[in-house]
Protein backbone atom coordinates (compact mmCIF):
# COMPACT_ATOMS: atom_id res chain seq x y z
CA UNK A 1 0.00 0.00 0.00
CA UNK A 2 1.44 3.83 -0.63
CA UNK A 3 1.36 6.53 1.87
CA UNK A 4 -1.05 9.11 1.86
CA UNK A 5 -0.36 13.29 1.57
CA UNK A 6 0.14 13.65 5.04
CA UNK A 7 2.53 11.20 5.44
CA UNK A 8 0.08 8.93 7.69
CA UNK A 9 0.19 5.39 6.12
CA UNK A 10 -3.17 4.28 4.78
CA UNK A 11 -6.64 2.82 6.56
CA UNK A 12 -7.09 -0.50 6.16
CA UNK A 13 -9.81 -1.95 4.88
CA UNK A 14 -12.53 -4.35 5.68
CA UNK A 15 -13.31 -7.12 4.76
CA UNK A 16 -16.63 -5.86 3.20
CA UNK A 17 -14.68 -3.00 1.35
CA UNK A 18 -12.69 -5.46 -0.42
CA UNK A 19 -15.80 -7.41 -1.03
CA UNK A 20 -17.41 -4.56 -2.67
CA UNK A 21 -14.47 -3.42 -4.51
CA UNK A 22 -13.85 -6.94 -5.77
CA UNK A 23 -17.63 -7.26 -6.75
CA UNK A 24 -17.08 -3.76 -9.00
CA UNK A 25 -14.46 -5.04 -10.79
CA UNK A 26 -16.57 -8.20 -11.80
CA UNK A 27 -19.32 -5.76 -12.17
CA UNK A 28 -17.09 -2.97 -14.42
CA UNK A 29 -15.27 -6.09 -16.34
CA UNK A 30 -17.10 -8.96 -16.87
CA UNK A 31 -21.02 -7.50 -16.82
CA UNK A 32 -22.37 -5.19 -19.82
CA UNK A 33 -24.27 -2.01 -18.51
CA UNK A 34 -27.39 -3.78 -20.08
CA UNK A 35 -26.12 -6.93 -18.26
CA UNK A 36 -25.86 -5.52 -15.06
CA UNK A 37 -29.27 -2.92 -15.18
CA UNK A 38 -31.26 -6.34 -15.91
CA UNK A 39 -29.26 -7.85 -12.52
CA UNK A 40 -30.00 -5.11 -10.70
CA UNK A 41 -33.84 -5.66 -11.72
CA UNK A 42 -33.92 -9.36 -11.18
CA UNK A 43 -32.49 -9.18 -8.11
CA UNK A 44 -34.79 -6.49 -6.64
CA UNK A 45 -38.06 -8.51 -7.97
CA UNK A 46 -36.50 -11.70 -6.34
CA UNK A 47 -34.77 -10.34 -2.80
CA UNK A 48 -35.99 -10.51 0.70
CA UNK A 49 -35.97 -7.56 2.77
CA UNK A 50 -34.73 -7.92 6.59
CA UNK A 51 -33.79 -4.29 8.05
CA UNK A 52 -31.96 -2.38 5.04
CA UNK A 53 -30.38 -5.08 3.70
CA UNK A 54 -32.01 -6.88 0.74
CA UNK A 55 -31.48 -10.76 0.03
CA UNK A 56 -32.01 -13.88 -1.50
CA UNK A 57 -32.97 -16.94 0.27
CA UNK A 58 -33.01 -20.88 -1.11
CA UNK A 59 -36.20 -21.24 -2.06
CA UNK A 60 -36.14 -18.20 -3.93
CA UNK A 61 -33.00 -19.08 -5.91
CA UNK A 62 -34.44 -22.47 -6.42
CA UNK A 63 -37.85 -21.34 -8.02
CA UNK A 64 -36.08 -18.74 -9.69
CA UNK A 65 -33.87 -21.36 -11.37
CA UNK A 66 -36.95 -23.77 -12.11
CA UNK A 67 -34.72 -26.75 -10.42
CA UNK A 68 -36.86 -29.56 -10.35
CA UNK A 69 -37.89 -30.56 -6.85
CA UNK A 70 -38.08 -34.44 -7.52
CA UNK A 71 -33.58 -34.27 -8.21
CA UNK A 72 -33.61 -32.85 -4.68
CA UNK A 73 -30.46 -30.73 -5.84
CA UNK A 74 -32.10 -27.06 -4.60
CA UNK A 75 -30.10 -27.25 -1.45
CA UNK A 76 -27.27 -28.65 -2.81
CA UNK A 77 -27.38 -25.59 -5.06
CA UNK A 78 -27.80 -23.09 -2.47
CA UNK A 79 -24.69 -24.55 -0.89
CA UNK A 80 -22.43 -23.61 -4.03
CA UNK A 81 -24.45 -20.18 -4.34
CA UNK A 82 -23.71 -19.66 -0.26
CA UNK A 83 -20.02 -20.23 -0.71
CA UNK A 84 -19.19 -18.57 -3.64
CA UNK A 85 -20.77 -15.71 -2.41
CA UNK A 86 -18.26 -15.23 0.22
CA UNK A 87 -15.42 -15.31 -2.53
CA UNK A 88 -12.30 -14.28 -2.23
CA UNK A 89 -12.71 -15.04 1.64
CA UNK A 90 -14.16 -18.31 1.86
CA UNK A 91 -13.56 -18.52 5.96
CA UNK A 92 -16.48 -16.38 6.00
CA UNK A 93 -18.97 -18.70 4.47
CA UNK A 94 -21.62 -19.29 4.07
CA UNK A 95 -22.56 -15.79 2.70
CA UNK A 96 -25.86 -13.42 3.32
CA UNK A 97 -26.83 -13.26 -0.32
CA UNK A 98 -26.42 -9.55 -1.32
CA UNK A 99 -25.83 -8.20 -4.70
CA UNK A 100 -22.44 -7.79 -4.53
CA UNK A 101 -22.33 -11.50 -3.54
CA UNK A 102 -24.30 -12.92 -6.19
CA UNK A 103 -22.57 -10.57 -8.59
CA UNK A 104 -19.89 -13.24 -7.23
CA UNK A 105 -21.36 -16.19 -7.87
CA UNK A 106 -22.72 -15.29 -11.82
CA UNK A 107 -19.70 -14.15 -12.71
CA UNK A 108 -18.25 -17.52 -11.68
CA UNK A 109 -21.04 -19.95 -12.20
CA UNK A 110 -20.94 -18.70 -15.74
CA UNK A 111 -17.07 -18.56 -16.23
CA UNK A 112 -17.21 -14.19 -16.55
CA UNK A 113 -14.14 -14.50 -14.18
CA UNK A 114 -11.90 -15.02 -16.52
CA UNK A 115 -11.56 -11.71 -18.01
CA UNK A 116 -10.77 -10.26 -14.78
CA UNK A 117 -9.14 -13.30 -12.97
CA UNK A 118 -7.36 -14.51 -16.23
CA UNK A 119 -4.08 -16.22 -14.45
CA UNK A 120 -5.22 -18.97 -12.22
CA UNK A 121 -8.60 -18.92 -13.53
CA UNK A 122 -9.24 -22.75 -13.31
CA UNK A 123 -12.32 -22.82 -10.88
CA UNK A 124 -12.43 -26.79 -10.07
CA UNK A 125 -11.00 -26.52 -6.77
CA UNK A 126 -13.36 -23.54 -5.65
CA UNK A 127 -16.30 -25.89 -6.77
CA UNK A 128 -14.92 -28.76 -4.96
CA UNK A 129 -14.78 -26.53 -2.00
CA UNK A 130 -18.53 -25.20 -2.43
CA UNK A 131 -19.89 -29.05 -2.75
CA UNK A 132 -17.45 -30.04 0.22
CA UNK A 133 -18.73 -30.90 3.71
CA UNK A 134 -15.63 -30.91 6.35
CA UNK A 135 -15.42 -32.92 9.59
CA UNK A 136 -14.38 -29.66 11.74
CA UNK A 137 -13.44 -31.97 14.87
CA UNK A 138 -10.66 -33.91 13.06
CA UNK A 139 -9.59 -30.53 12.00
CA UNK A 140 -9.41 -28.85 15.60
CA UNK A 141 -7.62 -32.39 16.53
CA UNK A 142 -5.10 -32.50 13.70
CA UNK A 143 -4.38 -28.56 14.29
CA UNK A 144 -3.37 -29.17 17.53
CA UNK A 145 -1.18 -32.58 16.94
CA UNK A 146 0.25 -30.79 14.87
CA UNK A 147 1.18 -27.70 16.99
CA UNK A 148 2.52 -30.17 19.43
CA UNK A 149 4.42 -32.61 17.22
CA UNK A 150 5.63 -30.04 15.16
CA UNK A 151 9.47 -30.59 14.20
CA UNK A 152 10.24 -28.43 10.96
CA UNK A 153 13.45 -30.43 8.88
CA UNK A 154 15.31 -28.21 7.17
CA UNK A 155 15.17 -27.91 2.93
CA UNK A 156 17.23 -26.07 0.48
CA UNK A 157 13.91 -23.56 0.71
CA UNK A 158 13.78 -23.55 4.46
CA UNK A 159 11.84 -25.71 6.35
CA UNK A 160 9.39 -28.96 4.85
CA UNK A 161 6.89 -30.78 6.08
CA UNK A 162 6.19 -34.38 4.56
CA UNK A 163 1.98 -34.36 3.98
CA UNK A 164 0.00 -37.42 3.03
CA UNK A 165 -1.21 -38.17 -0.53
CA UNK A 166 -3.48 -40.72 -1.67
CA UNK A 167 -3.60 -43.17 -4.87
CA UNK A 168 -4.49 -40.78 -7.25
CA UNK A 169 -1.78 -37.83 -5.74
CA UNK A 170 -1.38 -35.64 -2.48
CA UNK A 171 -4.45 -34.55 -1.22
CA UNK A 172 -3.87 -31.25 0.33
CA UNK A 173 -7.03 -29.82 1.37
CA UNK A 174 -5.30 -26.82 3.03
CA UNK A 175 -3.10 -25.85 0.00
CA UNK A 176 -3.83 -22.26 -1.99
CA UNK A 177 -6.60 -21.48 -4.13
CA UNK A 178 -5.56 -20.01 -7.30
CA UNK A 179 -7.94 -18.77 -8.58
CA UNK A 180 -8.27 -16.89 -4.56
CA UNK A 181 -4.79 -16.19 -4.57
CA UNK A 182 -5.33 -14.13 -8.06
CA UNK A 183 -8.41 -12.18 -6.42
CA UNK A 184 -6.95 -11.21 -3.88
CA UNK A 185 -3.73 -10.04 -5.71
CA UNK A 186 -6.10 -7.90 -7.46
CA UNK A 187 -7.28 -6.27 -4.48
CA UNK A 188 -3.52 -6.01 -3.73
CA UNK A 189 -3.45 -7.53 -0.55
CA UNK A 190 -0.17 -8.62 0.77
CA UNK A 191 1.18 -11.99 2.07
CA UNK A 192 0.15 -11.81 5.44
CA UNK A 193 -3.55 -10.69 5.06
CA UNK A 194 -3.75 -13.50 2.75
CA UNK A 195 -2.21 -16.20 4.55
CA UNK A 196 -3.98 -15.38 8.08
CA UNK A 197 -7.40 -16.55 9.92
CA UNK A 198 -7.33 -19.77 6.79
CA UNK A 199 -8.92 -22.64 8.43
CA UNK A 200 -7.56 -25.86 8.03
CA UNK A 201 -9.86 -28.91 6.87
CA UNK A 202 -9.13 -32.22 7.26
CA UNK A 203 -11.20 -34.88 5.69
CA UNK A 204 -12.91 -32.66 2.72
CA UNK A 205 -15.17 -34.50 0.94
CA UNK A 206 -18.55 -34.52 -1.30
CA UNK A 207 -21.34 -36.86 0.13
CA UNK A 208 -21.81 -39.44 -2.92
CA UNK A 209 -25.35 -38.96 -2.32
CA UNK A 210 -25.34 -35.47 -3.40
CA UNK A 211 -23.30 -35.27 -6.18
CA UNK A 212 -25.27 -38.06 -7.24
CA UNK A 213 -28.30 -35.43 -7.31
CA UNK A 214 -26.11 -32.79 -8.33
CA UNK A 215 -25.57 -34.59 -11.72
CA UNK A 216 -29.25 -34.86 -12.73
CA UNK A 217 -29.06 -31.49 -12.59
CA UNK A 218 -26.15 -31.07 -14.81
CA UNK A 219 -27.31 -33.18 -16.94
CA UNK A 220 -30.53 -31.14 -17.38
CA UNK A 221 -29.15 -27.92 -17.69
CA UNK A 222 -25.99 -29.25 -20.49
CA UNK A 223 -27.88 -27.86 -23.29
CA UNK A 224 -29.31 -24.65 -21.38
CA UNK A 225 -28.80 -22.11 -23.48
CA UNK A 226 -28.81 -18.01 -22.47
CA UNK A 227 -32.44 -17.30 -21.50
CA UNK A 228 -33.76 -21.34 -21.77
CA UNK A 229 -35.43 -22.32 -18.57
CA UNK A 230 -35.68 -25.85 -17.39
CA UNK A 231 -39.06 -25.54 -17.56
CA UNK A 232 -38.71 -26.09 -21.02
CA UNK A 233 -37.35 -29.88 -20.87
CA UNK A 234 -39.72 -30.77 -18.37
CA UNK A 235 -40.52 -33.92 -20.16
CA UNK A 236 -36.93 -35.00 -19.92
CA UNK A 237 -37.45 -35.79 -16.19
CA UNK A 238 -40.52 -38.04 -15.72
CA UNK A 239 -41.56 -40.94 -16.04
CA UNK A 240 -39.21 -43.69 -18.43
CA UNK A 241 -36.86 -40.52 -18.92
CA UNK A 242 -36.27 -39.66 -15.28
CA UNK A 243 -35.08 -43.39 -15.17
CA UNK A 244 -32.71 -42.79 -17.62
CA UNK A 245 -31.66 -39.63 -16.58
CA UNK A 246 -30.63 -41.46 -13.23
CA UNK A 247 -28.99 -44.51 -14.55
CA UNK A 248 -26.90 -42.03 -16.87
CA UNK A 249 -25.77 -40.01 -13.53
CA UNK A 250 -24.87 -43.48 -12.02
CA UNK A 251 -23.06 -44.40 -14.54
CA UNK A 252 -21.06 -40.96 -14.40
CA UNK A 253 -20.66 -41.47 -10.89
CA UNK A 254 -18.93 -44.34 -10.84
CA UNK A 255 -15.97 -42.23 -12.74
CA UNK A 256 -15.63 -40.72 -9.45
CA UNK A 257 -16.09 -43.45 -6.49
CA UNK A 258 -17.33 -46.50 -5.35
CA UNK A 259 -20.54 -46.38 -4.00
CA UNK A 260 -20.54 -49.59 -2.15
CA UNK A 261 -17.17 -48.66 -0.47
CA UNK A 262 -16.47 -45.02 -0.17
CA UNK A 263 -19.07 -41.96 1.31
CA UNK A 264 -17.52 -39.25 -0.45
CA UNK A 265 -15.49 -38.27 -3.01
CA UNK A 266 -12.21 -36.19 -2.44
CA UNK A 267 -10.56 -33.46 -3.91
CA UNK A 268 -7.72 -35.75 -5.59
CA UNK A 269 -9.87 -37.63 -7.31
CA UNK A 270 -12.12 -34.57 -8.42
CA UNK A 271 -9.27 -32.96 -9.81
CA UNK A 272 -7.94 -35.96 -11.28
CA UNK A 273 -11.10 -37.07 -13.45
CA UNK A 274 -12.93 -34.09 -14.73
CA UNK A 275 -10.02 -32.73 -16.81
CA UNK A 276 -9.77 -36.42 -18.34
CA UNK A 277 -13.31 -37.36 -18.66
CA UNK A 278 -15.56 -34.75 -18.36
CA UNK A 279 -14.04 -31.18 -19.03
CA UNK A 280 -17.55 -29.78 -19.36
CA UNK A 281 -19.42 -31.18 -16.66
CA UNK A 282 -19.69 -27.37 -15.26
CA UNK A 283 -20.86 -25.70 -18.03
CA UNK A 284 -24.98 -26.36 -17.94
CA UNK A 285 -24.07 -23.58 -14.83
CA UNK A 286 -23.64 -21.02 -17.81
CA UNK A 287 -27.13 -21.15 -19.47
CA UNK A 288 -28.15 -21.59 -16.02
CA UNK A 289 -27.36 -19.00 -14.01
CA UNK A 290 -27.36 -16.38 -17.45
CA UNK A 291 -31.00 -15.76 -15.96
CA UNK A 292 -30.16 -13.68 -13.89
CA UNK A 293 -28.47 -11.36 -16.58
CA UNK A 294 -32.25 -11.16 -18.44
CA UNK A 295 -34.52 -9.28 -16.43
CA UNK A 296 -38.46 -10.52 -16.99
CA UNK A 297 -41.50 -10.64 -14.93
CA UNK A 298 -40.38 -12.64 -12.10
CA UNK A 299 -43.36 -12.02 -10.10
CA UNK A 300 -43.00 -15.70 -8.50
CA UNK A 301 -46.14 -15.08 -6.05
CA UNK A 302 -48.45 -14.21 -8.95
CA UNK A 303 -47.55 -16.86 -11.17
CA UNK A 304 -47.74 -19.67 -8.83
CA UNK A 305 -51.91 -19.81 -9.48
CA UNK A 306 -51.71 -18.39 -13.26
CA UNK A 307 -50.45 -21.56 -15.36
CA UNK A 308 -53.15 -20.92 -18.01
CA UNK A 309 -52.05 -17.65 -18.69
CA UNK A 310 -48.41 -18.50 -18.59
CA UNK A 311 -47.25 -19.79 -22.24
CA UNK A 312 -43.72 -21.45 -22.12
CA UNK A 313 -41.57 -21.40 -24.84
CA UNK A 314 -41.75 -25.32 -26.39
CA UNK A 315 -37.59 -26.05 -26.64
CA UNK A 316 -36.64 -27.22 -30.11
CA UNK A 317 -35.79 -31.32 -29.66
CA UNK A 318 -32.47 -31.84 -29.03
CA UNK A 319 -32.45 -35.41 -31.04
CA UNK A 320 -34.43 -35.00 -34.34
CA UNK A 321 -34.39 -38.95 -34.13
CA UNK A 322 -35.13 -41.60 -31.23
CA UNK A 323 -32.50 -44.28 -31.12
CA UNK A 324 -31.78 -47.60 -29.17
CA UNK A 325 -28.73 -45.97 -27.60
CA UNK A 326 -28.68 -42.66 -27.45
CA UNK A 327 -31.15 -40.33 -25.94
CA UNK A 328 -31.07 -36.84 -24.59
CA UNK A 329 -29.47 -37.97 -21.62
CA UNK A 330 -26.77 -40.03 -23.48
CA UNK A 331 -26.40 -36.70 -25.21
CA UNK A 332 -25.84 -34.66 -22.33
CA UNK A 333 -23.26 -37.07 -21.28
CA UNK A 334 -21.15 -37.10 -24.52
CA UNK A 335 -21.50 -33.10 -24.29
CA UNK A 336 -19.51 -33.67 -20.95
CA UNK A 337 -16.11 -34.48 -23.17
CA UNK A 338 -17.39 -33.46 -26.65
CA UNK A 339 -18.01 -30.08 -28.59
CA UNK A 340 -21.33 -29.30 -27.14
CA UNK A 341 -22.39 -27.66 -30.78
CA UNK A 342 -21.62 -30.85 -32.62
CA UNK A 343 -24.36 -32.62 -30.26
CA UNK A 344 -27.32 -30.73 -29.58
CA UNK A 345 -30.23 -30.51 -31.73
CA UNK A 346 -27.23 -31.33 -34.11
CA UNK A 347 -27.16 -35.13 -34.44
CA UNK A 348 -29.34 -37.41 -36.69
CA UNK A 349 -29.54 -41.17 -36.93
CA UNK A 350 -27.34 -42.43 -40.21
CA UNK A 351 -27.61 -46.19 -39.42
CA UNK A 352 -29.09 -48.43 -36.88
CA UNK A 353 -28.41 -52.36 -36.70
CA UNK A 354 -31.11 -53.67 -35.77
CA UNK A 355 -33.32 -51.29 -38.28
CA UNK A 356 -30.91 -51.19 -41.07
CA UNK A 357 -29.04 -54.99 -40.55
CA UNK A 358 -26.17 -55.69 -39.21
CA UNK A 359 -23.83 -56.11 -41.92
CA UNK A 360 -21.04 -54.27 -43.40
CA UNK A 361 -22.79 -53.78 -46.63
CA UNK A 362 -25.39 -52.00 -44.97
CA UNK A 363 -23.26 -50.24 -42.78
CA UNK A 364 -21.92 -48.46 -46.02
CA UNK A 365 -24.34 -47.74 -47.95
CA UNK A 366 -25.55 -45.68 -44.90
CA UNK A 367 -22.61 -43.81 -43.36
CA UNK A 368 -19.89 -43.76 -46.05
CA UNK A 369 -21.82 -41.05 -47.63
CA UNK A 370 -21.84 -38.20 -44.45
CA UNK A 371 -18.93 -35.92 -44.38
CA UNK A 372 -18.75 -34.15 -41.50
CA UNK A 373 -18.07 -35.82 -37.82
CA UNK A 374 -20.12 -39.04 -37.20
CA UNK A 375 -20.54 -41.12 -33.61
CA UNK A 376 -20.59 -44.43 -33.45
CA UNK A 377 -22.29 -46.18 -30.88
CA UNK A 378 -22.60 -50.21 -29.35
CA UNK A 379 -24.10 -51.60 -26.44
CA UNK A 380 -23.75 -54.79 -25.47
CA UNK A 381 -24.53 -58.06 -22.86
CA UNK A 382 -20.99 -59.22 -21.58
CA UNK A 383 -20.35 -62.30 -22.03
CA UNK A 384 -19.07 -65.46 -19.78
CA UNK A 385 -16.01 -66.99 -19.08
CA UNK A 386 -16.77 -69.91 -21.18
CA UNK A 387 -18.09 -69.70 -24.44
CA UNK A 388 -22.08 -70.68 -25.04
CA UNK A 389 -22.85 -71.70 -28.62
CA UNK A 390 -20.73 -72.07 -31.81
CA UNK A 391 -20.76 -68.82 -32.52
CA UNK A 392 -19.80 -67.37 -29.44
CA UNK A 393 -17.25 -69.97 -29.23
CA UNK A 394 -15.72 -69.15 -33.53
CA UNK A 395 -15.76 -65.11 -31.84
CA UNK A 396 -13.25 -66.54 -29.15
CA UNK A 397 -11.20 -68.93 -31.02
CA UNK A 398 -10.17 -65.62 -33.23
CA UNK A 399 -9.19 -63.30 -30.46
CA UNK A 400 -5.71 -64.09 -28.92
CA UNK A 401 -6.73 -65.42 -25.29
CA UNK A 402 -8.72 -63.31 -22.44
CA UNK A 403 -5.71 -62.83 -20.26
CA UNK A 404 -7.20 -59.68 -18.30
CA UNK A 405 -10.29 -59.47 -15.72
CA UNK A 406 -13.72 -57.80 -16.90
CA UNK A 407 -13.53 -53.86 -16.71
CA UNK A 408 -16.45 -53.92 -14.31
CA UNK A 409 -19.40 -54.98 -12.32
CA UNK A 410 -22.56 -54.55 -14.89
CA UNK A 411 -23.66 -56.48 -17.92
CA UNK A 412 -24.32 -54.09 -19.89
CA UNK A 413 -21.78 -52.17 -22.04
CA UNK A 414 -21.84 -49.13 -23.82
CA UNK A 415 -18.60 -48.16 -25.87
CA UNK A 416 -18.24 -45.55 -28.76
CA UNK A 417 -16.31 -43.26 -30.47
CA UNK A 418 -16.19 -40.17 -32.24
CA UNK A 419 -14.57 -39.57 -35.57
CA UNK A 420 -14.33 -36.69 -37.12
CA UNK A 421 -13.06 -37.75 -40.75
CA UNK A 422 -15.39 -39.12 -43.46
CA UNK A 423 -15.95 -43.36 -43.35
CA UNK A 424 -13.57 -45.18 -45.69
CA UNK A 425 -12.01 -48.47 -46.82
CA UNK A 426 -8.85 -49.08 -45.41
CA UNK A 427 -6.63 -50.80 -47.32
CA UNK A 428 -3.29 -50.82 -45.96
CA UNK A 429 -3.97 -48.10 -43.29
CA UNK A 430 -6.10 -47.04 -41.12
CA UNK A 431 -7.92 -43.02 -41.33
CA UNK A 432 -8.36 -41.20 -38.27
CA UNK A 433 -6.55 -38.49 -36.62
CA UNK A 434 -5.82 -37.04 -33.09
CA UNK A 435 -9.45 -35.62 -32.85
CA UNK A 436 -10.82 -39.20 -32.61
CA UNK A 437 -12.01 -40.00 -29.42
CA UNK A 438 -12.75 -43.51 -27.81
CA UNK A 439 -15.47 -44.14 -24.85
CA UNK A 440 -17.20 -46.26 -22.54
CA UNK A 441 -20.47 -44.67 -21.36
CA UNK A 442 -21.97 -47.68 -19.28
CA UNK A 443 -21.35 -48.99 -16.44
CA UNK A 444 -18.95 -46.60 -15.82
CA UNK A 445 -17.99 -43.03 -18.14
CA UNK A 446 -14.29 -43.22 -19.15
CA UNK A 447 -13.19 -41.57 -21.79
CA UNK A 448 -9.30 -42.65 -24.43
CA UNK A 449 -8.12 -39.96 -26.02
CA UNK A 450 -6.17 -40.35 -29.42
CA UNK A 451 -2.39 -40.55 -29.43
CA UNK A 452 -0.50 -37.95 -31.68
CA UNK A 453 2.00 -40.40 -33.28
CA UNK A 454 0.24 -43.70 -33.95
CA UNK A 455 -2.46 -43.07 -36.18
CA UNK A 456 -4.78 -46.32 -36.06
CA UNK A 457 -7.56 -45.22 -34.83
CA UNK A 458 -10.16 -46.60 -37.55
CA UNK A 459 -10.13 -49.63 -39.47
CA UNK A 460 -12.61 -50.86 -42.17
CA UNK A 461 -11.95 -53.81 -44.03
CA UNK A 462 -13.81 -56.48 -46.55
CA UNK A 463 -12.80 -59.30 -48.74
CA UNK A 464 -10.85 -60.03 -50.92
CA UNK A 465 -7.84 -57.95 -50.14
CA UNK A 466 -8.68 -58.28 -46.43
CA UNK A 467 -10.70 -60.11 -43.80
CA UNK A 468 -13.60 -57.86 -42.81
CA UNK A 469 -13.08 -55.91 -39.87
CA UNK A 470 -14.26 -53.40 -38.27
CA UNK A 471 -11.89 -51.96 -35.36
CA UNK A 472 -10.78 -48.67 -33.46
CA UNK A 473 -7.46 -48.93 -31.94
CA UNK A 474 -6.37 -51.86 -33.25
CA UNK A 475 -3.46 -52.09 -36.40
CA UNK A 476 -4.95 -52.96 -39.85
CA UNK A 477 -4.62 -56.00 -40.59
CA UNK A 478 -1.92 -58.12 -42.96
CA UNK A 479 -3.73 -58.16 -46.42
CA UNK A 480 -4.95 -61.83 -47.17
CA UNK A 481 -3.96 -64.43 -49.39
CA UNK A 482 -5.22 -67.44 -51.08
CA UNK A 483 -3.23 -69.88 -48.93
CA UNK A 484 -3.49 -68.01 -45.76
CA UNK A 485 -6.12 -66.92 -43.17
CA UNK A 486 -5.39 -64.79 -40.07
CA UNK A 487 -5.98 -67.06 -37.12
CA UNK A 488 -6.68 -63.59 -34.41
CA UNK A 489 -8.23 -60.76 -34.59
CA UNK A 490 -5.71 -57.90 -34.11
CA UNK A 491 -5.61 -55.99 -30.75
CA UNK A 492 -4.53 -52.83 -29.63
CA UNK A 493 -3.26 -52.09 -25.89
CA UNK A 494 -6.51 -49.25 -25.93
CA UNK A 495 -8.78 -50.52 -28.24
CA UNK A 496 -12.44 -51.71 -29.50
CA UNK A 497 -13.18 -54.04 -32.25
CA UNK A 498 -16.44 -55.72 -33.84
CA UNK A 499 -16.59 -58.56 -35.86
CA UNK A 500 -17.71 -58.79 -39.50
CA UNK A 501 -21.22 -60.23 -38.71
CA UNK A 502 -21.36 -57.06 -35.34
CA UNK A 503 -22.91 -60.08 -33.29
CA UNK A 504 -19.71 -59.82 -30.80
CA UNK A 505 -17.64 -57.45 -29.91
CA UNK A 506 -14.30 -56.87 -27.49
CA UNK A 507 -13.07 -53.56 -25.64
CA UNK A 508 -9.28 -54.20 -24.85
CA UNK A 509 -7.28 -51.97 -21.86
CA UNK A 510 -4.06 -52.75 -21.68
CA UNK A 511 -3.35 -50.35 -19.65
CA UNK A 512 1.00 -50.73 -19.19
CA UNK A 513 1.66 -50.89 -23.13
CA UNK A 514 2.35 -47.58 -24.54
CA UNK A 515 2.60 -46.64 -28.30
CA UNK A 516 -1.16 -47.64 -29.43
CA UNK A 517 -3.61 -45.18 -31.15
CA UNK A 518 -5.45 -44.05 -27.51
CA UNK A 519 -3.93 -43.07 -24.50
CA UNK A 520 -4.74 -45.47 -21.46
CA UNK A 521 -7.92 -44.69 -19.30
CA UNK A 522 -6.97 -42.21 -16.00
CA UNK A 523 -9.65 -43.58 -14.27
CA UNK A 524 -8.69 -46.92 -14.38
CA UNK A 525 -5.05 -47.65 -13.95
CA UNK A 526 -5.14 -51.27 -14.31
CA UNK A 527 -5.81 -53.84 -17.47
CA UNK A 528 -8.90 -55.21 -18.06
CA UNK A 529 -10.59 -56.90 -21.07
CA UNK A 530 -14.83 -56.60 -21.85
CA UNK A 531 -16.25 -59.28 -24.54
CA UNK A 532 -19.81 -59.02 -25.23
CA UNK A 533 -22.70 -59.49 -27.53
CA UNK A 534 -23.84 -56.57 -29.37
CA UNK A 535 -27.71 -55.52 -28.83
CA UNK A 536 -27.32 -52.65 -30.39
CA UNK A 537 -25.39 -50.57 -33.12
CA UNK A 538 -25.91 -46.72 -33.91
CA UNK A 539 -23.48 -44.37 -36.36
CA UNK A 540 -25.11 -40.99 -35.92
CA UNK A 541 -24.33 -37.96 -38.08
CA UNK A 542 -22.84 -34.62 -36.48
CA UNK A 543 -23.73 -31.29 -38.48
CA UNK A 544 -26.55 -29.52 -40.01
CA UNK A 545 -29.33 -29.23 -42.90
CA UNK A 546 -26.42 -28.66 -45.84
CA UNK A 547 -24.59 -32.27 -44.67
CA UNK A 548 -27.82 -34.22 -44.33
CA UNK A 549 -29.31 -32.09 -48.10
CA UNK A 550 -25.63 -33.69 -49.65
CA UNK A 551 -26.16 -37.04 -47.95
CA UNK A 552 -29.62 -37.29 -49.07
CA UNK A 553 -28.67 -36.41 -52.73
CA UNK A 554 -26.49 -38.94 -52.99
CA UNK A 555 -29.11 -41.51 -51.17
CA UNK A 556 -31.11 -40.30 -54.16
CA UNK A 557 -28.55 -41.38 -56.59
CA UNK A 558 -27.79 -44.71 -55.74
CA UNK A 559 -31.34 -45.58 -55.10
CA UNK A 560 -32.05 -44.37 -58.66
CA UNK A 561 -28.94 -46.58 -60.02
CA UNK A 562 -30.69 -50.20 -57.59
CA UNK A 563 -33.69 -49.34 -59.20
CA UNK A 564 -32.11 -49.63 -63.11
CA UNK A 565 -29.70 -52.09 -61.83
CA UNK A 566 -33.00 -54.13 -61.21
CA UNK A 567 -35.02 -53.09 -64.60
CA UNK A 568 -31.86 -54.21 -66.43
CA UNK A 569 -30.43 -56.87 -64.90
CA UNK A 570 -34.12 -58.59 -62.94
CA UNK A 571 -36.86 -57.80 -63.88
CA UNK A 572 -38.17 -61.29 -63.34
CA UNK A 573 -40.39 -60.09 -60.20
CA UNK A 574 -39.18 -62.40 -57.87
CA UNK A 575 -38.30 -60.03 -55.15
CA UNK A 576 -36.45 -62.81 -52.88
CA UNK A 577 -34.25 -63.24 -55.72
CA UNK A 578 -33.80 -59.50 -56.29
CA UNK A 579 -32.87 -59.05 -52.59
CA UNK A 580 -31.01 -61.22 -52.53
CA UNK A 581 -28.51 -60.33 -55.22
CA UNK A 582 -28.51 -56.99 -53.41
CA UNK A 583 -27.16 -58.26 -50.49
CA UNK A 584 -24.74 -59.65 -52.19
CA UNK A 585 -23.51 -56.17 -53.89
CA UNK A 586 -23.27 -54.55 -50.55
CA UNK A 587 -26.31 -51.97 -51.29
CA UNK A 588 -28.74 -53.76 -48.45
CA UNK A 589 -28.13 -55.69 -44.97
CA UNK A 590 -28.92 -58.92 -43.82
CA UNK A 591 -30.95 -58.23 -40.79
CA UNK A 592 -30.75 -60.64 -38.23
CA UNK A 593 -33.48 -59.03 -36.25
CA UNK A 594 -36.06 -58.68 -39.11
CA UNK A 595 -35.27 -55.04 -39.98
CA UNK A 596 -36.08 -53.64 -43.40
CA UNK A 597 -34.94 -53.60 -46.20
CA UNK A 598 -34.03 -49.71 -46.78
Amino acid sequence: MGQTLSGEPDEPRSREQLVQQLAAKFRNTCLTNLEFYSFQEVFKTLADQQGSIKYLKEDTVSRFLEIPDILGASPIVFQMVSHLGSFPFLQDAPAVLELPQMIMVVVIMTERHRKVLAKGSDRTKLLFKSLAVYDRKVSQASEQEKKENFQPKPSAGGFAIDAAGDEYGEDIEEEDDDLVLTALELLDINDAVKTSDQPEFHGAMIPTDNFRKLLLLLLLTAPLDPQESLSQYSAHFTGENLDRLRMTAENILASFVDVEKAPGIKLSRFRHVIPTAMPNLFKGFNGLFDRFLFSKDLDLSKRQNDDEKTTLKVAQPLLQDQGEILHEHTLSQLSLFLPPKDLFRRVRLLYSGNEHGFSMGSFESKVFNWRAPTLLLVRGSRLSAIPDGGQEAAFAEALPPKRFPDGGKGDNLTFGIYVQEPWRYTHKECFGGSDSVLFQLEPVHDVFQASTINKDCVTFTKPPSNEPLLAFGSPHPKPSKANRREVNIPLGPVSLVLGDSFEFGVFNHDYNSRGGAFHGSNIRRYDFQDRFRVDSLEVWGCGGDEEAKAQAERWAWEAREVEARRKINMGTGDQEADRQLLQMAGIIGSNRSGGSMA
